[in-house]
C-alpha cells in the first residue's frame, strides 16, 4: 500500500463499463491538481480502461493492483 495522500475514495464495486471511468472523471473535476483519488473497481475492463482515460485526459495513475478480486487504483490529477 502507498503512502500517498488521498483526496477521495471511489468504491464502484459491482458496476460495469463505463461506470467507473464516469465516476472517475466526475470525481476528478472536484479536485485541485495535484491530488489523488483511489479507486475501486470490480469490473475487469478497469484494468485497461483506467490506464486510457488517464492517458487520453493528462491524468497520472500512481499505482494499479489486485487484491481480493479488487482492481485499486490512485489517480493523481495534473
Amino acid at each position: 500500500m502507498s503512502n500517498t495522500a488521498v483526496a477521495q475514495v471511489l468504491d464502484t464495486s459491482g458496476e460495469l463499463c463505463p461506470l467507473p471511468v464516469i465516476k472517475t472523471k466526475l470525481a476528478m473535476d472536484k479536485l485541485a491538481p495535484g491530488q489523488v483519488v483511489q479507486l475501486i473497481a470490480t469490473d475487469p475492463g478497469s484494468k485497461s480502461d483506467l490506464p486510457s482515460w488517464a492517458n487520453s485526459t493528462g491524468n497520472s495513475i500512481l499505482e494499479a493492483r489486485e487484491e481480493q478480486g479488487k482492481f485499486v487504483f490512485l489517480i493523481q490529477k495534473t
